[in-house]
């Protein structure tokens, strides 16, 4: 899978860009606030429909302007295709697959393969479990058609029955209602936990080799999935905590709770690694992340890092920069340096200025 060419009118700070991707390892570089992150978010925007930053379509849209326009080019399995999306300050996005206009976000999904690697995502080990979960369900929507739907309308339920539950307080006879919800939510969830059970076991296969190889044979590792609540009892938990739910206004169970954690040996790294630990941890995570996408779909994703060299040591930057090889990558950093020595052959330099791209 190979992004061939994103073009951009008036998102972020570019008025217009044409951007031609080479199929190895394509570098921006420049100083901050020059536009080399908008750059992968457009990719990721135009792969997921969403930005990984989490922003809002009138926020990515230039300022002073009204709508803005992406397109990316991509070849996957022998076959071109372009990917048109329009950005509006004051309207719903439009979304177009060569040529032919779209309703769902799901019809998207899955055409074009990004993983993207920022510095937060070395943070994932210690900070919350939102972190962790976006994570598996960044990669599962990618993966999964079916599994995007199940949860876009297990967010609409839950918002829904919480929506009910504060209704309760001062409208009883609205309790009796709650039944409907829960029969939707259950049937959502246990998709949704099944799905990420699935899905961590097959990280599982993959992590331990890596981890192995990063950390010099000195540790293992295994990724545990902790649901909230097994599949089977989730009903049965709804109805248990029925009271709790209406004191304090919120749905306390459900999938919508999960976490993961990391072990090396019996150690917990979310409590008791070493930041280096962790960090290898969440290194060998996305590792493992390439590899399984790449056995999942018979080619490789389109990969995107956004200034994360800078935050790893040389042997961690070798071992990411060992394993890229022969994807196609998008790197965004500041400076050169970790990439002297390294197949400077196949790398393509891109410097950024002001919304500006040059070829170097």
């Amino acid at each position: 899978m190979i992004a061939e060419k994103l073009e951009l009118t008036n998102f972020r700070n570019y008025k217009e860009l044409t951007l031609e991707l080479s199929e190895n390892v394509n570098i921006l570089y420049g100083n901050n606030a020059q536009g080399k992150t908008n750059v992968l978010e457009a990719i990721y925007l135009c792969a997921t429909t969403k930005s990984h930053k989490g922003s809002k379509d009138k926020d990515m849209v230039k300022i002073g302007e009204e709508e803005s326009h992406l397109r990316m080019y991509i070849q996957k399995s022998g076959f071109n295709h372009k990917i048109d999306m329009q950005l509006r300050k004051a309207a719903k996005k439009s979304i177009a697959i060569d040529g032919i206009g779209i309703k769902r976000a799901a019809d998207l999904y899955g055409l074009a393969n990004v993983i993207l690697f920022s510095p937060e995502d070395l943070s994932m080990i210690k900070n919350g479990p939102a972190e962790r979960r976006r994570f598996m369900d960044a990669e599962l929507c990618q993966l999964n058609k079916l599994y995007l739907q199940y949860l876009s309308k297990y967010n609409k339920l839950l918002e829904q029955r919480n929506d009910l539950l504060k209704q309760i307080s001062y409208r009883p006879e609205l309790k009796d209602t709650l039944e409907i919800w829960d029969e939707q939510l259950t049937e959502c969830g246990r998709f949704i936990i099944s799905e990420r059970k699935n899905f961590i076991d097959d990280i599982n296969g993959i992590v331990n080799e890596i981890h192995n190889k990063i950390s010099g044979g000195c540790e293992d590792l295994k990724v545990v999935y902790e649901p909230n609540v097994e599949a089977e009892n989730f009903k049965k938990a709804l109805s248990d905590s029925l009271n709790r739910d209406l004191y304090q206004k919120t749905t306390g169970t459900g999938p919508h709770r999960d976490d993961i954690s990391f072990y090396t040996g019996e150690q917990n790294l979310k409590l008791f690694g070493s930041q280096g630990q962790q960090r290898t941890a969440a290194l060998s995570l996305k590792l493992a992340e390439i590899e399984l996408v790449k056995r999942k779909i018979g080619e490789n994703p389109i990969l995107l890092l956004d200034d994360v060299l800078s935050e790893l040591d040389r042997n961690r930057q070798q071992a990411l920069l060992n394993f890229i090889d022969g994807i196609q990558t998008v790197i965004t950093c500041t400076g050169l340096e970790e990439f002297v020595g390294y197949r400077s052959g196949l790398n393509t330099l891109y410097k950024v200025t002001n919304g500006i791209i040059e070829r170097i």
